[in-house]
This record gives structure tokens, sequence and C-alpha cells, in this order.
């Protein structure tokens, strides 16, 4: 695995690993995307997946992050100071997701799921590739970028799409979890990323937890299972 500057080259995630775990893909009818944090790894996150997928026959799909870092700031820096790591990224998010279209499983039996800065990314991707997907899971994270432009992203959606932004997402089941004192994510941010998805279409729920600091806990563990079972 590499470990170098996650700043080299134009896309420095590009000869990073997928990892794959549960059901072989070509054996699967549905698969979970998991893009992990920064300072983890994608085997780290592939157990959270297991942990979700439980006896389910789904392929799990984990992008690596070069040196185990999608992008060098807060996500809430301009977009300019974290290229080319969040473009290469979200290409990364959308190798993982064309591996399981490619062996014939659709993209609305496809979950994204992402923790931290993978769950701005997951975010992020969905919100810019529009489609009805199994699902999308957004762990303490949202949206990238210094502000949220609503009106761009849904004329970039019905753009993507050549129809209505409002119906781009097509009800894909959207689930948005966070601390009310995270200290890398303002409350603000998850409930204006809730706002793009439902504006292009997604079927949100939003749970803000008192106190709860950077992390998963067994209640959004509960609904991305959920979310899981609902598709496979």
């Amino acid at each position: 695995m590499s470990r170098g500057s996650p700043h080299a080259g134009d896309d420095p995630h590009a000869d990073e690993p997928l990892v794959t775990a549960g059901t072989a893909i070509e054996a699967a009818d549905a698969a979970v995307v998991l893009v992990h944090g920064r300072g983890a790894t994608a085997r780290s996150i592939v157990e959270f997946g297991e942990e979700v997928a439980g006896d389910r026959e789904v392929a799990l799909l984990a992008p690596q992050a070069a040196a185990n870092t999608w992008y060098p700031n807060s996500f809430l820096a301009p977009v300019a100071d974290n290229e080319p790591g969040r473009s290469s990224g979200l290409r990364a998010v959308g190798r993982a997701v064309g591996t399981a279209t490619d062996a014939g499983i659709p993209a609305e039996r496809v979950v994204v799921v992402g923790f931290s800065q993978g769950a701005c990314l997951a975010s992020e991707f969905v919100a810019r590739n529009p489609a009805r997907y199994g699902g999308l899971a957004v762990l303490s994270g949202g949206l990238i970028g210094e502000s949220i432009d609503l009106d761009g992203y849904v004329s970039d959606a019905a753009a993507a799409i050549d129809g209505d932004a409002a119906d781009a997402l097509a009800g894909t089941p959207a689930f948005l979890g966070c601390s009310d004192v995270d200290p890398h994510i303002p409350e603000e941010r998850v409930h204006e990323t809730a706002e793009v998805l439902e504006a292009l279409g997604g079927d949100v729920e939003t749970r803000i937890y008192e106190g709860m600091g950077h992390g998963i806990n067994e209640e959004e563990t509960a609904s991305v299972s959920e979310m899981v079972a609902d598709m496979a």
C-alpha cells in the first residue's frame, strides 16, 4: 500500500487498492461501498460493513486513501484547498460503485456508506452523481466546501439526468447521523446536506445525538443495518 503524500500527483488515490469482503462480487446481488475516515483504513471500515451486513449475501467494497487521508484540510475549507485529494477520492468512490454495477448489480442495490472524511465524500459523490441508489449513510460528515450552494447542486443534478432535479435521487433512502457537539462537523452542515439531498429527491432521515462526540453509535449502526436489510 502506498504511504506517500496524499498531495502527490493529480490523482493520488488512483493506485490504492479496493478492499473487498463479504460475498464475492460475482455471486452477490447487492453491495455496500464503505468509505473510511481520516487516519483510518479500508480494512477497518470493512469491519463495520461486516457488522451491518450480518449474514446477508452482500459484497463489501472499500476504497483505500493514499496515506490514509482523502484530502488534507477540513471539509469546510475552500474546495480548491482540498484538491486534488477531494476529486481523486470521489473518483475512488466512483470506481467502487462501478465495480458493483459492472458486475451486474444495479445502483438501486448499492448502498454508499461513509464515516467522517468518508462521509463527506459519500454525500458529495451521491449528490454529484445522482441516481436511485440502495441507500446513503452519512455518519459524522456532510457536503464539502466553505459554503453550500443548494441551487448549484440542483442545477447540476438536473443537467446530469436531463430532467427535474427533484427526481434525481428517485427516493434514495439517506440517513445522516451526527453529534450536536462534533468537533469536526458543525450541526448546521449536516442540515444543509440533508436539504440538498431532499431537493434532489432523496428520502432523508437526520438524527442529531446530544453530546456524542465524533463516532458511530449503536442506533446509527442499526439504522445502516436496516437500510442494507431493506435492499438485500
